[in-house]
């Protein structure tokens, strides 16, 4: 381990515990509960839901895109990561609270509110997954992210579980809430708020922020982080491996986010899930994912991350053509547990993969571009999903898009050299 590395035990387990915290966002309100409530409950038909929420969704990566990449050349040149990551997650929290308010027919003012929170969401996760290669040793790298994704998992599952039990499926609702105008719905999103808070905290209480002495005044940072951004997207050219990396997980991350985005919403139209049925989908896929990324992250110490990246498209270009092409609730059941399963060991191998690839003192940067490369084209498949469904007027059509995600990303990923792009970052 490096020198000026801030690794602890304490210090991993509470940056683990803040994917805990937020997952319970992109769980209840980006994949299974506020997205079908948003079509079902809000829009004023499904297709057009789903074709909104889609437009939403590419809104969000469009935005993210371009603030990244800036925003984390001007955290390293401040030495302003961990107080980006608090500003972000304050925003997505008073969003998703703000999700409360919106009812049938007000779908500009829901959309409007989604993708300030989505883009918080997504911008607080640049500066926290910056901090991975500080705080983990680089033969612990993958299983250290994965410890993270699999709590993040283990929180979207519970959260859901208080979620199904004190708001849902209650009746009448509890806490005096009314089923008439879908309080108890709408009330998921004062739970995730409260979830996120409260679990954030020992991030912010006990993980180190690097300390940059004598900071320059803030119109010199913003040139200064400009010029970096310049310097580092050559750098990042120059490290042929990184660039590989981000290229490929351009399109194969797009396959995941079209199905994060919408994989409740399927559920419901296709198989005309409730509710509480989406809620109980949710809690296994997210089971079995925390269990895939928490065996997988020892995969990909012993392995390489590339291996276990390949092993978890293969399986998820399997499970997305079950789902296009079963009629059978069971079989649908089989591949979504097959998607969590694998999921969580694609992002956890690709973010640690990149943290091995990453030179000292350029996480911020490094993981700025790793967010660019993750939204850059995240629009692609949430759009093309809602022009498919709208042109067919089936989401089957639509949600078949990420297999070809899948496959081309996969292709990308086999000119990757793990080994080379570890001796390059000079941390061996």
């Amino acid at each position: 381990m490096r020198k000026d590395s801030i690794s602890s035990s304490k210090t991993i387990w509470a940056w683990s515990l803040y994917d805990f915290a937020n997952s319970a966002f992109t769980t209840l309100i980006v994949t299974f509960v506020y997205a079908t409530f948003f079509a079902k409950g809000i829009a004023p038909d499904e297709t057009t839901g789903t074709n909104l929420w889609s437009t939403g969704i590419t809104l969000s990566a469009i935005i993210v895109a371009l603030l990244s990449p800036f925003l984390g050349a001007l955290a390293d040149k401040g030495g302003y990561r961990k107080r980006f990551l608090g500003i972000a997650t304050v925003v997505c929290i008073a969003a998703s609270i703000a999700l409360f308010f919106p009812q049938k027919g007000e779908v500009y003012f829901a959309l409007t509110v989604f993708v300030i929170a989505n883009v918080a969401f997504e911008m607080a996760n640049v500066f926290y997954n910056a901090f991975l290669p500080d705080i983990a040793p680089l033969e612990k790298i993958g299983r250290v992210s994965g410890y993270g994704w699999a709590l993040g998992y283990a929180g979207g599952l519970l959260c859901m579980v208080a979620g199904l039990f004190l708001l849902v499926q209650p009746d009448p609702p509890l806490f005096g809430l009314d089923a008439s105008t879908d309080q108890h719905i709408r009330a998921t999103n004062l739970l995730v708020a409260a979830w996120f808070a409260l679990f954030s905290i020992p991030m912010f209480w006990l993980v180190k922020d690097r300390k940059v002495a004598n900071p320059p005044p803030a119109g010199q940072l913003v040139r200064g982080a400009m010029e970096d951004l310049k310097r580092v997207f050559n750098e990042v050219k120059k490290f042929r491996q990184v660039f590989r990396l981000l290229l490929a997980r351009l399109i194969y991350n797009d396959g995941l986010v079209t199905i994060f985005g919408f994989g409740g919403l399927y559920a419901s139209v296709v198989f005309d899930f409730t509710v509480s049925e989406i809620i109980v989908f949710g809690i296994a896929l997210n089971l079995a994912a925390g269990i895939g990324a928490w065996a997988f992250g020892f995969m990909d110490d012993k392995l390489g991350g590339k291996p276990t990246i390949l092993a978890s498209l293969v399986g998820l270009v399997l499970a997305a053509l079950v789902a296009v092409f079963t009629t059978s609730v069971f079989w649908f059941w089989v591949s979504g547990i097959g998607v969590g399963l694998l999921a969580g060991p694609n992002q956890s191998a690709s973010r640690s993969l990149l943290g091995r690839f990453t030179p000292p003192k350029h996480e911020n940067e490094f993981y700025g571009f790793f967010a660019f490369s993750g939204k850059f084209t995240a629009f692609l498949g949430p759009f093309m999903l809602g022009k498919l469904t709208l042109l067919f007027d089936s989401m089957r059509a639509g949600i078949a898009v990420v297999v070809l995600l899948f496959v081309v990303g996969g292709f990308l990923l086999l000119r990757v050299d793990e080994k080379e792009g570890v001796a390059s970052s000079g941390r061996i």
